[in-house]
């Protein structure tokens, strides 16, 4: 994470401010001082106030007052858990999101590959139900897009039957490397660019993708593209997202990708028509088909 903010921060000389999470602000801060150009100033506390630091780094703690510091920070780090830093924010003037996406998934991913199913993995059944609602054709090609380790294959498989085709794409190796013992192809790729043919596919599958791309209509746009008419998007999270934004310290907002009203204008805009909306507290299914 430090590498990655370091990439983003503006060059020295420059002054940054890290402020947010009290006596861990220093931490921070001291880490940052070491990696970065001996020119740049590295303040904390809320003195950036008076200061007008080039940049401010924002650590969260705990969910944000809509009028709060935390949205005036040119960079926002979520450390609600302490042990899997995220970077959740970064102003545009600092650098386009799609230019950190991919070196700060990756680096996120591939730490915590080996013991994400054992974090995670009492939630399978969950996986099932939902690919078990898309209805997807026996024989079809299925795609789980930004498969991890890959917990919804077996589903996936179970659902096309043995004469049917399951891949999945992921970003990170170290993911698909927990994912091999899964019956199913496996591929390196980027979401927003999947190495498939325009139109092979029956159903895609997505479980915590879609809210994380930097443009939400893009990537459902490239979902589009390898999907046959008629073919089902299943969007996925075994969590609801009121109950996922309390388990990361953050408020739920109407304008995030994954409500109802931006949902519904990204999908119709990507090419999907979008046929279920289920944001229950255990978890979050969309279904969409292809037009």
């Amino acid at each position: 994470m430090i590498g990655n903010l370091v990439d983003l921060l503006p060059a020295a000389p420059a002054t940054v401010a890290v402020d947010g999470a009290g006596d861990r602000n220093a931490l921070v801060a001291d880490r940052l001082a070491e990696a970065l150009d001996p020119r740049v100033l590295v303040t904390t506390g809320p003195g950036w106030r008076e200061s007008r630091p080039d940049a401010l780094v924002w650590l969260r703690l705990s969910p944000g007052k809509a009028d709060g510091p935390e949205h005036q920070a040119d960079v926002v780090i979520d450390l609600h858990d302490p042990d899997w830093p995220v970077i959740r924010h970064v102003d545009p003037r600092l650098a386009d999101r799609t230019r950190w996406y991919l070196p700060e998934s990756r680096a996120f991913f591939a730490v915590r590959a080996a013991t994400w199913d054992a974090k995670f993995g009492d939630d399978l059944p969950a996986y099932a139900a939902a690919v078990a609602e898309a209805a997807l054709p026996t024989g079809g090609t299925a795609v789980d897009v930004g498969c991890g380790t890959g917990r919804a294959l077996p589903a996936l498989r179970a659902a096309v039957g043995p004469t049917g085709r399951v891949l999945g794409v992921d970003i990170t190796p170290e993911m698909l490397a927990v994912a091999r013992e899964r019956a199913a192809t496996l591929l390196l790729g980027d979401a927003r660019r999947l190495p498939l043919r325009d139109a092979v596919v029956d159903g895609i599958f997505a479980a915590g993708l879609v809210a994380h791309l930097p443009d939400p209509t893009d990537g459902l746009r490239e979902l589009a593209r390898v999907t046959r008419p008629g073919g089902r998007l299943v969007i996925f999270h075994p969590t609801g997202r009121a109950a996922l934004a309390a388990r990361h310290g953050r408020p739920i907002r109407a304008d995030e990708p994954l409500s109802r009203g931006p949902l519904a204008t990204a999908t119709a805009a990507a090419g999907w028509r979008l046929d279920r909306y289920d944001d229950a507290e255990h978890r979050f299914l969309a279904l969409a088909t292809r037009v």
